[in-house]
């Protein structure tokens, strides 16, 4: 059973005019269905296929707009890049839910959030092609974020991180990596069988994290290689981005549902990308709304 506690105002900031800190939306704006995306700039492209707008609001990279779809009331906000602001935007969307601003404790009825994000992503497999598009089934992260929460072992797949470890050699440096399932439900719902389910890792980089090499050295320019060819149950790592893991872990430590599914915009195995693929987002966009 939850402890009623009081949440100091240096735990949750709220701003003077009601609002979360960061992404600056109140609880009474706040939607069931919410669209995520990194880019701030896609929020407007998504909100183009609503039939009408409610508000839009904007703080850093916190981009969000509400409104309706075919009947469906909903939202898309973006994070930004990297697991770190997908925790603030996590929590701060459950404080909207699931606390009282007044009062300063958690709500004794749970809401419940449906949350899709929409990501670009590059292949780790050469079955895997660009303009596909990939659920990450289960997420694993590289940022440690979930590390730091109590609780997650309880929603990590450990003997899968065990044997990826193993496998890899993880270096100890590093932190920890954690795998977590995406909400099943939702994967029936919005992947049908048009999308493919696939192990993805969420790095904590966009560079080293996942094997570029500009400048600066690799510590190990081989770990790639053991990554393209682990597999856990006859399964391969399928594709990298850097927000799916966090986004799936907060949402089942918190009690929401989430996924994350990706265009394929390169394929590293085969030393490929492309920068014209905004209209296999738009057409992924378009699903998931009529979907979720």
């Amino acid at each position: 059973m939850e402890i009623e506690r009081f949440i100091p105002s240096s735990q949750l900031i709220i701003n003077s005019d009601n609002s979360a800190f960061h992404i600056h939306l109140k609880p009474e704006q706040l939607r069931d269905k919410i669209i995520m995306v990194g880019d701030p700039g896609r929020v407007s492209m998504v909100a183009s296929y609503f039939d009408k707008i409610d508000y839009d609001v904007s703080s850093r990279e916190f981009h969000a707009i509400a409104g309706s779809y075919k009947g469906k009331e909903l939202m898309c906000i973006s994070h930004g890049i990297g697991a770190d602001n997908i925790e603030i935007v996590m929590t701060e969307l459950d404080a909207l839910a699931n606390i009282d601003f007044a009062s300063r404790k958690v709500k004794k009825e749970k809401r419940v959030l449906e949350l899709v994000r929409i990501g670009t992503s590059g292949s780790l497999q050469y079955d895997l092609k660009i303009g596909d598009y990939v659920i990450a089934r289960r997420g694993m992260g590289f940022d440690g974020i979930l590390n730091f929460y109590d609780g997650r072992d309880k929603v990590c797949d450990l003997v899968f991180e065990k044997e990826f470890c193993d496998y890899v050699n993880w270096n100890p440096l590093w932190a920890r990596p954690y795998v977590v399932d995406a909400d099943s439900d939702l994967i029936q719902r919005i992947g049908r069988d048009d999308m493919l389910r696939g192990n993805t890792i969420a790095s904590v980089g966009f560079y080293a994290p996942q094997g570029r090499e500009v400048r600066l050295k690799l510590k190990d320019p081989e770990l790639i290689k053991r990554i393209e060819q682990f597999r856990h149950n006859g399964e391969p790592i399928t594709n990298f981005e850097m927000e799916s893991a966090c986004l799936q872990g907060m949402a089942k430590l918190l009690g929401h549902k989430a996924m994350t599914v990706c265009c394929i915009i390169a394929q590293r195995r085969e030393e490929d990308a492309s920068t014209d693929y905004k209209p296999a987002v738009a057409k992924l966009v378009e699903t998931v709304l009529d979907r979720i």
